[in-house]
């Protein structure tokens, strides 16, 4: 509690102390507390903001004072309204002219109930209303004087002062009702205020006895994130008085906010004394942030200093989002601010119509409440005119004429007398009108079955404020324009709002513009109502404004959190490779499923290409093409050989190995075209059978005719008759006993692990690569290291027999084949290894080709080109002679 707040209920108290111990009744000089009165059978107290300025003594403790003043005087001198005619705000006047009209409201509901017979009959209502200024010391006194009767009105017998509260309309703000709510609670006498919204009022245990007609700030804070929400704001500013509605206000908004993933970009308090380096400072903030959207929870006339300082800078780029206390006010909603707060967005109380107020608003008159001093002054200052004479300081500075009392209230145009935004008068309406059901309800009470002990009813001439406390809570009734009314458990009544746009009239000025509704009652994500199309928004401009921290993130990227900054600063990063995020702002990539690829864009996961070497592309044409080229130069030779099978050259070369060798050749050509085309189960398993089984036969071949030259040219010289082992037969049976190892190597293969076709997604993340896995890789390694041996020892013998004495030496030719065979799978495995998807078949295919284009070119090509290009060297006599003549 603040130190006026203190200071304030010390000397209330202590005047209440002071007045109980004199022995005999002692009217203070005329009290300056301004009120209007009327007795009745049961008295309601209110309590309305009226003036605005309120002098309290200098309480620093920083300088002696100079005399000690009776308590009395203290009250009287140092704690009161400041007079209108002194006191103007920056050329507002001093007087609320529209919490007159709610004061006036709640007389107007009064006279109306006192009319309505079955309502409350034969009881006449009466009431006590005082002006607290607004501020908090004057606030307590005001609070007391209703509680204690500190007035002018006394019977003619005694001290009996008027009759006991019984209940209380307000009070307007949430500070000075956190005050009167807590005296009031004291004495059990039920408060139901009209304007106070701060949440901390919904505590029943410290406000056992508050109630209210107006939402609770957590109600609106809880609307005006949600209205942040709705138009994607996520970078805001908030700003709020430095006072308990400011501040409950506010920090159950940033709660909200964050709450729904937005972020506050700054969060300032204006001072309640007002501070121009403060606010400064605030406008300074508001123009270094980038938020572009400030909600402002603060009472129109704390709001007053930074609106004149933002108009002052002729700051134009913000949108404001206005509370409750200040988007229908009419000292903000003016055409000087327009430029700065023009677009103005808020939430307004819900609006209702009273027939017959009007009317009896222009009935006020001085003469109409005599002694009623609050009268006088509203007359004054509306006018301009004075009742009384001014004294010399006074007149020195201010003149103004005599008020006649023949003014007309008709002819003004002015807030008070303006009916058609009844906001804050309705809930002064409903409030009493809640009372007076309540005591309604307590009338009706029937013998023996009350509410409390032993069934008893309150006595409706003496009950006491406790009794009309337990039918305020219960009250619930739909008045007569058709609106229900009830408390729930913590005094708060159902939440609904207007949403208010302030625009341009064509004459410049202001006019406030209902766009929407929030009804609290509505299911959740329902309750938000608003007509877009109708909204204006700052600068005049028809779309909504932006204010983010950072832009939206488009799906494709993900957000990553800017070290030290809120969460809704952030960068934009791109998904990574196989990566996708199909939402805007998401906060994470999500992988693709094994057989997709995140596209282009990264937003949405496509199928990946597939990629195997294809009889359809390119590559896959030239090699099946060479492949065939090449089986058809095999059966080419094959053809010449049988044709030319009983030439010398032919027979000479080992007829029948070279026309195995020449099949074999034409398998080996042929297989490579197992390699291309989608892999399958049967493709895989001949492919690399296939190919083992014919290059081992092959090698096999040309192996037994490395030997048989070996043996030919050992069988010439003398003694030696190895060459009748190694006849037709034999050399078939040894080049069989090769081929059938590779077979048996190749069936365990298939028995144990066989290959088989897979999708290759490791090697390139983008495509699935359709290959046959090997299986077994010893298997695999086990058919290549025979075809390797089997031809390291053809190219072996075939080197030492590279100079055998021969017209047309086989050996020579051998070791080149071999040299070529060898050295095309040598370079074939790092070829095969770096080699990225289809190129890898493709490389395998390239080695099994130009290694069995080496092998018939060697072999066979000279042979062919003496068989077709040289017959006259194609005799045995040639070879012979040859033969002879090197020797």
């Amino acid at each position: 509690m603040s130190f006026q707040v203190r200071l304030a209920l010390l000397i209330s108290l202590a005047l209440s102390e002071l007045e109980a111990v004199e022995l005999t009744c002692k009217l203070l000089e005329k009290s300056d507390l301004y009120g209007i009165h009327k007795d009745g059978d049961v008295v309601i107290g209110g309590l309305f903001i009226i003036n605005f300025r309120v002098s309290v003594p200098d309480v620093s403790f920083k300088t002696k004072p100079e005399s000690i003043p009776r308590l009395e005087d203290v009250i009287r001198r140092h704690i009161k309204c400041k007079d209108y005619h002194y006191y103007l705000f920056r050329g507002t006047a001093v007087f609320f002219h529209s919490s007159f009209r709610w004061l006036q409201t709640m007389i107007f509901t009064i006279e109306e109930i006192n009319k309505d017979r079955e309502l409350l009959p034969n009881i006449t209502l009466g009431y006590s209303i005082y002006d607290n200024c607004g501020k908090v010391p004057q606030a307590v006194r005001a609070a007391v004087s209703v509680l204690n009767g500190v007035d002018d009105h006394f019977d003619d017998h005694g001290c009996t002062g008027s009759r006991p509260i019984s209940a209380i309309v307000g009070d307007p703000t949430s500070t000075t009702s956190i005050v009167a709510a807590r005296l009031a609670g004291v004495f059990n006498i039920p408060m139901v205020s009209y304007f106070a919204t701060c949440p901390c009022l919904s505590n029943k245990l410290e406000f056992p006895t508050f109630f209210r007609t107006i939402p609770s700030d957590t109600f609106q804070a809880k609307a005006m994130a949600k209205l942040v929400q709705h138009f994607g704001w996520t970078w805001v500013g908030s700003i709020a008085s430095e006072d308990d509605y400011g501040q409950y206000a506010v920090q159950a908004f940033n709660d909200q906010i964050e709450r729904s993933g937005a972020c506050l970009a700054f969060s300032e308090a204006i001072p309640k004394i007002n501070s121009e380096q403060k606010v400064l400072q605030i406008v300074d903030t508001i123009k270094k942030s980038s938020a572009r959207v400030i909600v402002l929870f603060a009472g129109e006339v704390d709001a007053i200093p930074l609106a004149k300082e933002v108009v002052r800078q002729n700051l134009t780029d913000r949108q404001w989002l206005a509370s409750e206390a200040w988007s229908t006010g009419t000292l903000l909603a003016t055409k000087e601010n327009l430029p700065s707060f023009g677009g103005t967005i808020g939430f307004a109380i819900h609006k209702g119509e009273i027939p017959g107020l009007k009317e009896f608003l222009l009935k006020v008159h001085p003469s109409s409440a005599p002694g009623h001093t609050l009268i006088k002054r509203f007359w004054e200052e509306l006018f301009g005119c004075s009742f009384y004479s001014l004294d010399n300081t006074t007149s020195s500075t201010i003149s103004e004429p005599a008020c006649t009392g023949q003014e007309d209230l008709e002819e003004t145009n002015n807030v008070y007398s303006d009916v058609s935004e009844l906001r804050a008068s309705y809930n002064v309406y409903k409030a009493v009108d809640a009372i007076a059901h309540a005591l309604h309800n307590l009338l009706a009470c029937e013998t023996r079955q009350g509410p409390f002990v032993d069934k008893s009813c309150a006595n409706i001439s003496s009950f006491e404020p406790w009794q009309l406390l337990h039918y305020l809570r219960n009250v619930k009734f739909t008045n007569r324009f058709g609106e229900q009314v009830y408390f729930d458990e913590n005094g708060d009544p159902v939440p609904s709002y207007d949403i208010m746009n302030w625009q341009m009239n064509a004459d410049g000025s202001v006019k406030i513009v209902t766009i929407g509704i929030f009804d609290g009652s509505l299911a959740p994500g329902q309750e938000l109502s608003i007509k877009e199309g109708t909204i204006i928004w700052s600068g005049g401009q028809l779309e909504v404004p932006d204010s983010v921290c950072s832009g939206s993130c488009q799906p494709g990227t993900r957000k990553a959190t800017q070290k030290g900054q809120p969460v809704c600063c952030f960068d934009c990063l791109q998904c990574a490779d196989g990566e996708v995020s199909n939402q805007t702002d998401s906060v994470q990539c999500l992988k693709c499923p094994i057989d997709y690829w995140s596209n282009q864009g990264r937003d949405q996961c496509v199928l990946k290409e597939v990629e195997f070497l294809s009889f359809e592309g390119t590559l896959g044409i030239i090699l099946a093409s060479v492949a065939l080229i090449g089986a058809c130069i095999t059966i080419c030779v094959f053809a010449i050989f049988l044709h030319y099978r009983n030439t010398p050259i032919v027979r000479a070369n080992n007829m029948e190995l070279s026309f195995l060798l020449l099949g074999s050749l034409v398998l080996c050509f042929l297989c490579s075209l197992f390699y291309i085309g989608r892999p399958s189960l049967w493709s895989c398993v001949l492919r690399h059978t296939v190919f083992g089984v014919s290059f081992a036969l092959c090698i096999s071949c040309i192996l037994g005719k490395t030997i048989v030259v070996l043996m030919a040219f050992s069988a010439t010289l003398p003694n030696n008759n190895m060459m009748k082992y190694f006849g037709p037969l034999q050399q078939a049976a040894s080049v069989l006993a090769c081929t059938i190892l590779q077979v048996i190597i190749c069936v365990i293969w298939l028995i144990t692990s066989p290959p088989f076709p897979t999708k290759n997604t490791e090697h390139q993340k983008a495509k699935v690569i359709l290959e046959c896995n090997v299986g077994s890789v010893a298997a695999f390694c086990c058919v290549l290291g025979y075809i390797g041996l089997l031809a390291s020892v053809s190219f072996v013998l075939a080197f030492l027999a590279r100079k055998l004495p021969d017209n047309f030496n086989e050996a020579k030719f051998i070791t080149f084949s071999m040299l070529i065979f060898c050295a095309v799978w040598i370079t074939f495995i790092p070829a095969y290894i770096s080699s990225p998807g289809k190129y890898t078949v493709a490389v395998e295919v390239f080695a099994i080709l130009s290694s069995s284009f080496g092998l018939i070119a060697c072999n066979f090509a000279p042979k062919c080109y003496v068989i077709l290009l040289r017959p006259e060297e194609n005799t045995k006599k040639h070879l012979m002679g040859r033969g002879r003549s090197k020797q």
